[in-house]
């Protein structure tokens, strides 16, 4: 299987499965001396695993990680970092059923149809429990970036149609509610409508936002490699994410020039900088220094025990109930991915930047 790789000079190769025996990440020029334990990583593992609310799957899993190579003493050697996660509470027989069937929504038949044979425990590598191995290198990806005063902010945008105001937004709520939305209100009124649907066996959809602070000018290739083209593709990587957009997305296009352009001007100090943020801080593929805006938009979770119809491998349409423990909401246990894959991203575009320029070499290689 190709395609369980990401990334340039700081890569990340994924593995496992969701009911095999573990899962795990390599990850690749990580620079060496960085200061890291398996308390750094747990802390992000942690955001995403199982079992945390009753809006996630009920699955009991610790996700504890270990670090088997690439540290020593408490520092990065600049080797291959491989990182592992062992499964404890795969209950396979749950899907046993659904070796038979393609369900909605899910990879089962395209799955089968690309390789002629599918894992049905839990969607084998198509499962969210593939995403521990991203979580894992973005916690890494995270700290490095904090190093060189690069900040994340992660948080839940909307749920359903219910979105959060602006004029309620409070920073500090958004990891004191097992949805990760930062308006109490919003909050309230999301939890309520998931309960209503639970009921009903249904589930539901939602918007991640992603902001990057501290992002200096000038990252991201000006071609292919453009900075909100590389975070499209992390981002759209994540299994249920549907759309991406950068600033004022898609109403960009009922937009006109003269309100859509972010007029140039000079702070105090005489430094460049934008009237407005329309641009989501990215200008022709490369940062503009401004604040990086981010946003994910999510399927609803497609297990919902309902029943739906579909078609057997005897070519047979039939009904179904899908059995299991499944999330009724895929976003809250996602924002850490989203936060993830964009540290991944941003970091590994700074460090193919450090070419860029003859300056840039200069500092690094000439005698002092």
């Amino acid at each position: 299987m190709a395609g369980s790789n990401y990334g340039t000079d700081f890569r990340i190769t994924t593995w496992g499965e969701s009911h095999g025996k573990a899962l795990g990440v390599v990850i690749d020029g990580c620079p060496a001396g960085l200061c890291l334990n398996e308390e750094d990583i747990q802390s992000f593992l942690d955001r995403r695993k199982p079992g945390q609310s009753k809006y996630t799957t009920a699955r009991k899993e610790g996700d504890e990680v270990s670090i088997l190579s690439g540290v020593y003493e408490g520092k990065t050697t600049g080797t291959p970092i491989s990182l592992i996660v062992f499964n404890k509470d795969q209950h396979s027989k749950d899907y046993s059923e659904i070796a038979s069937f393609y369900r909605p929504g899910h990879a089962d038949y395209t799955f089968n149809e690309k390789y002629g044979f599918r894992d049905p425990r839990g969607g084998g590598r198509s499962s969210g429990r593939e995403t521990i191995g991203r979580v894992a290198a973005g916690a890494i990806a995270s700290k490095i970036l904090k190093e060189i005063g690069i900040s994340i902010l992660t948080y839940t945008a909307s749920i359903g149609d219910i979105l959060i105001d602006p004029d309620r937004f409070d920073e500090g709520f958004i990891n004191e509610n097992p949805l990760y939305m930062p308006d109490k209100e919003a909050s309230v009124k999301a939890s309520e409508y998931l309960d209503t649907l639970r009921s009903l066996g249904d589930s539901s959809g939602g918007t991640i936002e992603c902001l990057v602070k501290g992002m200096p000018a000038g990252i991201g290739e000006t071609v292919f490699d453009k900075l909100d083209a590389e975070l499209a593709k992390a981002i759209m990587s994540i299994g249920a994410v549907k759309a991406v957009e950068i600033g004022d997305g898609i109403k960009v296009s009922c937009a006109k020039g003269s309100t859509n352009n972010d007029e140039f001007t000079l702070d105090e100090t005489g430094k460049i900088i934008k009237r407005t943020n329309h641009s989501g801080g990215v200008l022709g593929g490369m940062s503009d220094g401004d604040t990086l805006i981010l946003r994910a938009h999510f399927k609803p979770t497609p297990s919902i025990s309902s029943q739906q119809k579909t078609v057997n491998k005897n070519n047979e349409e039939i009904a179904i109930n899908i059995k299991g423990r499944h999330d009724p909401i895929i976003v809250p246990r996602a924002v850490v991915v989203v936060e993830s894959m964009t540290a991944i991203t941003v970091l590994d575009l700074l460090m193919r930047n450090m070419s860029s320029k003859l300056d840039n070499l200069k500092k690094i290689y000439s005698n002092p």
